[in-house]
């Protein structure tokens, strides 16, 4: 069979039934294999970004491998900030991209990425931004290099295969193509028990703050079994907003720059935290480094975090923690504790114009239906969805801040609605859409169930605040001339529902109206670049008297 023809058949043994991509003269053998594969669908964007993203959030939320196929050259090159994205959150992504032939490299090929006679080197490129990167020159390495990179791209991030055309076109005698088993190593008893008894046996209140790992091992009850027996409070990081029920006892809301003042009150009543399947990256420990200084730290998950804790590593987090729930016991269970909701933060009143970020939050919130994937892009908006936004039961809730790409989420959320097949919520600014929002099209062609919530506030908005807050707001580069984004999305797309809202009751009324349509939707929210987000850097910093009546008025 064909090389092209073997690596889709591959695909559909390992569960994959999406490839997405653009087509190019340099991997339309791959196209035209799936064209002829009755288990695996090509799906076709607009632009490389966004169908890394797509390949993205299908992971994300599927807890398989997203596939990506691009052709060579400046397609090639468009594949690399989607896979900085997935290397930066450790999503495993399975890139396929085409190469000029074999015959032609170093011979001024079109498109010549070969590093031969001055040329881009795309193995190096690649394999910057990758666990595992390797060019296919013979149909004799294919088998082996195809399981190498499926087996690097399970244990976390994106794996790369450059495929020459000649190559993509060889005949070759392959193994069936079956489904490959995971080998994950397990952690051994000794770290589970050591790290049990210390947790056992602290005395003192400890707190958990749980990363989006939870989500995509799906060790939700096995995180709430652990909090249980420990009587923990539970914080989560801002890309891990669904990994905890909203009713759950204990429940002290977000951390970081996008979070609740809580966190911060309960690490300093502590005396353990435990970290888990998180890093703890910067953006989720924004304000808690002076705290956790003083706190003993143990962590929990596939990567060591960014900050000194004990660590114990493991590949199956959702057995590591059954594992510490069963050494723990429920002889050491303590004390529940109280159920309140988390406070928020103080954001100071503005005049401005157009529906402010909290109230088009609420007004999201009441009419989100059950088991809802969120998409939310970084920025102002984003800021917004992060401290203030529910999350429905059975959802997802995905926030990528690995390297904070605008308009990840217009591609993330379409792959991740061919993976699920429901209603999928993009939430995000006018700046993330003119950078990928015409990835509508995709959802409009494929008619995929997706809305697109677009915040207008005509302006890079996070930018600008940082201009006013940081530069004393005397110039601008970031305020854009009006635009009507729903109604010339809506003239270019004929048949597509949008709407534009300026008030609460409007953007409900348009959601309802919008959440029976079988495919794609726009709302365009106007609001006002002037008002300041829940970001804690660009806001006046709170005594901790302060903050701690607040709670207790708010609790009485």
């Amino acid at each position: 069979m064909r090389v092209a023809d073997y690596i889709v058949a591959a695909l559909a043994a390992e569960g994959i039934e999406h490839v997405f991509g653009v087509g190019g003269a340099n991997i339309e053998d791959l196209y035209d294999a799936l064209h002829h594969s009755r288990d695996v669908e090509g799906v076709v964007a607009k632009h490389e970004f966004s169908a890394t993203t797509m390949a993205d959030g299908y992971a994300r939320t599927s807890n398989r491998i997203g596939v990506v196929a691009a052709t060579s050259g400046g397609g090639a090159l468009n594949v690399i900030a989607g896979l900085g994205e997935a290397f930066a959150s450790r999503v495993p992504i399975l890139a396929l991209v085409g190469q000029p032939p074999t015959t032609l490299e170093g011979m001024g090929a079109f498109q010549d990425t070969s590093g031969l006679a001055g040329s881009i080197d795309a193995s190096r490129l690649f394999g910057e931004v990758s666990v595992y990167c390797a060019r296919v020159d013979s149909p004799l390495d294919l088998a082996r290099q195809l399981a190498e990179a499926l087996a690097a791209a399970r244990r976390g991030g994106p794996a790369v295969l450059l495929l020459p055309k000649d190559v993509q076109q060889a005949i070759g005698e392959f193994p069936e193509p079956r489904r490959s088993v995971a080998t994950t190593p397990r952690t051994t008893r000794t770290d589970l028990t050591r790290l049990s008894e210390a947790l056992r046996d602290d005395y003192g209140r400890i707190t958990v703050i749980a990363g989006d790992e939870v989500a995509r091992a799906g060790a939700r009850t096995e995180l709430a079994e652990l909090a249980h027996v420990l009587g923990a409070r539970v914080a989560v990081t801002p890309d891990a907003r669904d990994v905890l029920d909203p009713a759950a006892p204990g429940r002290l809301g977000v951390t970081g720059a996008m979070g609740n003042p809580d966190v911060v009150d309960a690490l300093q009543d502590s005396d353990v935290c435990l970290l888990v399947g998180t890093r703890l990256p910067v953006m989720a420990r924004g304000g808690l480094d002076a705290v956790l200084e003083k706190t003993l730290v143990y962590s929990v998950g596939s990567a060591t975090p960014y900050l000194q804790t004990h660590h114990v590593s493991t590949r199956d987090l959702r057995a590591t923690l059954c594992g510490l729930v069963a050494e723990i016991g429920p002889a050491a269970t303590r004390a529940p504790v109280a159920q309140c909701d988390p406070t928020p933060i103080d954001v100071p009143p503005s005049g401005t114009s157009g529906l402010r970020y909290t109230d088009a939050v609420k007004a999201l919130a009441a009419v989100m239906p059950a088991g809802a994937d969120v998409f939310a892009d970084a920025g102002n908006t984003g800021a917004a969805v992060v401290h203030h936004l529910p999350v429905t039961a059975g959802g997802r809730f995905v926030v990528a801040l690995g390297m904070g790409g605008m308009g990840y989420t217009f591609g993330a959320a379409i792959g991740s609605a061919f993976s699920r097949g429901r209603r999928t919520f993009v939430i995000a600014g006018d700046g993330a859409f003119y950078a990928h929002g015409l990835e509508i099209h995709t959802a409009v062609e494929y008619d995929v169930p997706v809305t697109f919530v677009v915040f207008n506030n005509n302006a890079h908005a996070m930018c600008l605040t940082r201009e006013q807050v940081y530069f004393e707001g005397t110039y601008t580069y970031s305020r854009f001339r009006p635009a009507h984004i729903a109604a010339g999305v809506g003239a270019l797309f004929p048949g597509l529902p949008s709407h534009t809202v300026d008030t609460h009751a409007g953007l409900a009324d348009s959601l309802r109206a919008t959440a029976d349509s079988a495919g794609p939707a726009v709302i365009e929210v106007a609001c006002d670049a002037d008002e300041l987000p829940p970001f804690l850097p660009f806001l006046p910093a709170r005594r901790p008297t302060e903050r701690s009546e607040s709670r207790e008025g708010a609790h009485r």
